[in-house]
């Protein structure tokens, strides 16, 4: 071919070429079709009514709509042939060995990762508990826990302020890091964060507030990945859908998604007609969603109210909510890798997680923790706390 003209360093694919040509070939077909005033479609357009229906007219669009489509239709190969891509899956093998795909999210909860093996990208794990009890306090620790391995996570709090969130992150981040402030609870002694109350009040003492504007200004070079929140107070935040979601993840590039409640969200369409069936739609399309852009979701939601939980006197023990306690919707609980039951004592300064379910065992795992989060202080109990316990005891 003598006319032919050879362009180095072309990376475009066949396929990118092929679909390109078969879009201007496209464009023609539907602009002769639209351009169509005397031929085949205005005239059955005409005899609508006389010897033509509604549905006739409708019929013969869509065929020929559909005829554009099929001559401008690229044939991709459907699926992976296993026998055929075994290269493939050598590949996948090797960039999760180098930390570059599949990413594996630890919790900051070592009995957490003992029980499921950790968080798994591509996967969507469900966090419960009643009203009150640490859902979205324990959830933000593992937030900034994903953020210490260098993950950037996309947080929805829709039912939280910016202000109050950042105020509960800070105290948490400060506490892990040591700002010099110490905390006794029941004879033991905390390496403790900046007070909550005082945080969200703004009544930090003169004193712990240079020590706070010193942290803050460091936050940059303490933290290797990133936390993006969008709280429920912010003026451009009124779409909640999860085209919106999708389009956040997209523009941020996060690894870990957290949405706090998944009730919250703008619910997608009912079309089953069942009851419910508006946010049983919503969470499949969720974790259609975490496994197409390989994001780790985590979804929060509220366990039924369980009022023989207290005892005539007003105490209570520790219970986590059984599975068959979901609320809201049990389609999370079939969409979730894991589902992880809390509750919590605030004021005995302890709770527990529970893993009611889980994909990848651990099913059944009861998780002690040590609950300060008025100090930041969110973790399971080591050797020298349960010994503090004791000092003076014998």
């Amino acid at each position: 071919m003598p006319d032919f003209t050879y362009l180095p360093q072309i990376s475009d694919s066949f396929e990118y070429l092929a679909r390109k040509l078969k879009e201007s070939y496209g464009k023609r077909q539907l602009s002769e079709f639209f351009a169509d005033e005397k031929g085949e479609i205005a005239a059955k357009f005409a005899e609508i009514g006389k010897t033509a229906t509604i549905d006739d007219f409708v019929s013969l669009l869509t065929k020929r709509l559909s005829d554009i489509k099929m001559g401008t239709d690229v044939r991709r190969a459907v699926g992976i042939d296993i026998s055929q891509h075994a290269d493939k899956f050598l590949a996948e093998y090797r960039a999760r060995a180098a930390g570059l795909s599949g990413r594996v999210w630890r919790s900051k909860f070592p009995s957490v990762n003992e029980a499921i093996g950790g968080y798994f990208s591509s996967n969507m794990y469900v966090f419960y508990a009643r009203s009150g009890r640490g859902k979205s306090v324990i959830t933000m620790e593992e937030a900034i826990e994903f953020a210490w391995q260098g993950a950037t996570v996309l947080v929805y709090a829709l039912e939280m302020s910016w202000f109050e969130w950042m105020a509960r992150a800070f105290s948490s981040i400060s506490a892990r890091v040591g700002v010099g402030i110490k905390a006794e609870i029941d004879g033991v002694d905390y390496d403790a964060g900046f007070d909550v109350n005082a945080l969200q009040g703004a009544r930090l003492t003169p004193e712990y507030e240079a020590a706070f504007e010193r942290f803050v200004t460091g936050l940059n070079d303490i933290i290797p990945g990133r936390i993006i929140l969008r709280a429920t107070n912010d003026a451009d935040f009124l779409d909640r859908s999860l085209d919106a979601l999708k389009a956040d993840i997209i523009e941020t590039g996060a690894d870990v998604v957290i949405i706090d409640p998944f009730y919250y969200l703008d619910y997608e369409s009912n079309t089953s007609k069942t009851a419910g069936g508006d946010a049983a739609e919503t969470s499949k399309k969720l974790r259609r969603l975490t496994g197409a852009l390989d994001v780790l979701t985590i979804a929060i939601t509220q366990a039924d109210e369980d009022s023989s939980e207290k005892s005539d006197d007003g105490t209570r023990e520790l219970r986590p909510p059984k599975r068959a306690e979901v609320k809201k919707t049990m389609q999370l609980l079939e969409d979730g890798a894991a589902l992880i039951g809390i509750d919590t004592l605030a004021h005995e300064g302890r709770g527990v997680i529970d893993i009611s379910k889980g994909r990848s065992g651990g099913e059944d795992a009861r998780i002690e923790i040590v609950y300060l989060p008025k100090y930041g202080i969110v973790r399971e109990p080591n050797a020298v706390d349960e010994a503090a316990k004791f000092t003076g005891v014998f």
